[in-house]
This record gives structure tokens, sequence and C-alpha cells, in this order.
């Protein structure tokens, strides 16, 4: 739902559809939030435990951040401080894995005072969020395209499969002072797949079952596949059994793509990996520079880069891309231009978008 101003100062949304993605442009903006309406016509109305439990986890990566919750969880008021950055631990419930809370990490860690070391313990890998696999071979690529490159890094430690969890991972990100701006149309022919199939607490045979049945598929496309099989055992292995495939799809312009699925009760390890596989091949054909998992990341490092235009090419946009534009509308008072990219091919839903970047600087960075 669109913003609307209250007292002149604070921005008023409705609805827990887009929470991380408003309080992440609260944050960086400096302005005040307040949002409504969560879940006000469900039985159980409010805040669920996993998003409550990212409050606490922003709480203690910025400094000054007020948090006010109404008593019966339905409103939220965030009034933003300094994002502090520094070494933080943290536990997520289970509910979400725990791409659900480094997604908006990401966004934030970069304009820190201090590089940021997070600890993070849970569920790794679930069907709702990126798994830790996809946020370490996609996700960082696609923020080294605007110069953050050096220092970041993902590192899993322990593997956790729902429903019990007990992964470990560590995120370490560097302070920039401004972004690069970019220029990225040109999305290139696939020249590689790569992927990795884990197991946990079970046999390592099913990752290799899921290597073969993917290959059966993108082996008609391309020769040059490599799927890295990852088996953890003992104390690394985390708490639940379960296993998944994580592919990636790159170009010969560094444009990337990527598919995951996760096991289900009762699927074996050939369905997982046919999902996987037939999933990389929609993401593929959809086209563009950028997967549709990662237009909303992109989008706000284009908004937050020096003053100049910045284009990228991609898919047809998701319900929450065109939302968040309408977001960074309201926050930031920056508007895409969005076009075909190819005006002569009807049949082609690619597009490229523009904008003008706001020359964010890191206020918050230290000074040595």
């Amino acid at each position: 739902m669109a913003s609307t101003l209250v007292n002149n100062a604070v921005l008023k949304f409705s609805g827990h559809e887009h929470l991380r993605n408003r309080i992440v442009l609260s944050l960086l903006s400096g302005k005040p939030i307040r949002i409504d309406k969560i879940r006000s016509d469900d039985k159980d109305p409010g805040l669920r435990d996993y998003e409550v439990n990212l409050l606490r986890l922003l709480e203690r990566i910025c400094n000054g951040m007020v948090i006010e919750i109404s008593y019966t969880g339905t409103t939220i008021l965030i009034k933003p401080g300094i994002i502090n950055g520094g070494s933080v631990t943290h536990e997520c419930p289970t509910s979400r894995s725990v791409g659900y809370f480094l997604e908006p990490v990401l966004m934030l860690a970069p304009f820190a005072k201090k590089p940021l070391n997070l600890t993070i313990t849970g569920v790794t890998t679930d069907d709702k969020d990126l798994s830790v696999d996809l946020l370490r071979t996609v996700t960082l690529p696609h923020l080294q395209l605007f110069g953050i490159s050096e220092g970041v890094e993902l590192k899993i430690k322990k593997r956790g499969a729902p429903p019990l969890g007990g992964g470990e991972v560590q995120f370490s990100c560097p302070i920039v002072r401004t972004l690069k701006i970019i220029n990225f149309v040109e999305p290139g022919k696939i020249k590689r797949i790569r992927g990795i199939a884990h197991a946990v607490r079970v046999s390592p045979q099913l990752s290799h079952r899921m290597v073969e049945a993917a290959r059966s598929v993108l082996n008609r496309y391309i020769p040059d596949i490599y799927i890295h099989t990852d088996v953890y055992k003992g104390q690394d292995s985390g708490k639940s059994p379960g296993f998944a495939l994580t592919l990636l799809s790159e170009s010969t312009t560094s444009a990337i793509h990527c598919a995951e699925a996760v096991s289900q009760p009762g699927a074996s390890p050939e369905d997982v990996a046919l999902v996987a596989a037939r999933s990389l091949l929609s993401e593929i054909r959809a086209g563009g520079c950028v997967d549709h998992k990662h237009q909303c990341l992109v989008m706000l490092m284009m908004v937050l880069g020096t003053e100049d235009v910045g284009r990228c090419r991609i898919g047809p946009l998701s319900e929450r891309s065109i939302q968040f534009m309408r977001d960074i509308r309201d926050v930031f008072g920056t508007t895409f231009k969005v076009v075909p990219a190819d005006p002569s091919d009807l049949g082609s839903k690619e597009l490229l978008i523009s904008c003008y970047g706001t020359g964010y600087v890191n206020s918050n960075r230290s000074v040595a």
C-alpha cells in the first residue's frame, strides 16, 4: 500500500508483506516509519516470532534505534539510529531460515560505522527464503558490481536443515564510503553451470543422485556443468536430516541466474534435482542480467550510487520489486524509468530499468 506522511515526519505504511525492505529504507534514509494493519484481519494478528527476531537483530547492529510495538503487535513505529556494525552473534528461530535475516543485513552492512562480523545460527536452507549457498555464490557477486568486494565473506560452519536447524553461518562485510554506478545491459550467452548438492544426516549417496538427475536435464543444453557434493557429518550437520540442490548459471558477461530446491517429506533426490534444474531453465528463459530474486538488491544499490544514471537489464518485474520501486519513490524521492529492453522483439519480456543515483555517502563511517 502507498505511504502517507504522518505529522510531516513519519512515513506511514500498511501491511506485513514488505516489512523488511521498508525497515531497510528507513535505516538508510534516517526517516522514521510507522507500519500498521499488520495481519489485523488474521486469526492470529500482529508480528510473527521471526519478524520480532529480525527487529532484535537490527537493534543490535544499529545504535540508538527505537522500536515501539503496539500491545496487539499490529502496529510498529521505528525511529532509525546509526548503523554501527561490529561483532554480533545472533540466534534465529526455526520458523524461517537465516537467509530471511541476512538479506536486509546485506543491504545495510556496507554503510555501517565499523566492518560487520556477524555469527548467526538457525536453519540454513528452506523453501521460503534464499539459502546460505545462494547468498554466498550469487548475492555476494551482485554486491561486487557496485564496488563492495574486498573482505565480503560468508562461511558456512554448520548446516541446519528444517525443522530443528542447528546451522551456523559467519558473515563479514567491509564498509564503503560510496557505491559505483552500474551499466549492466548485456546478458550475454550462458557459458557454464555450477551447483552445490548438499546432504545432512542422510546417506551421502543422495547428493550423488541429485547430481545425476540434474545433469540428465542440463546436459542437453551445455557441457560445462560442475555440481559439487557437500556432505556434512557429526556436529557440523545440524539437528535434522535433509538435502537440497542449488544451481547457478554464469554468462559471458558475468550475469548470474540461480535456482534451488529443498527436500520435502517423501520426496526423492531425483524429484528435488528436476525441480531445481527446470527452475534454473525458467530463470534463464526470463532473461536479463539479474534474476528475480536479486532485483530489489540491485535497485537499492542503483539508487544509492553516485550521482549518475545507472542502467540494468532485467526479466519481468516481480510483485515485490514493483512495490519496492514505489517505496523507494516515497522514501528517497527517486523514480525508475522502465522500458522494454528490445522494443523490436514483441515476444520479449525483458526490461531496461534506469535511475539517477542519489549520491548516497556513508555518514556513519568512522574517520580513521
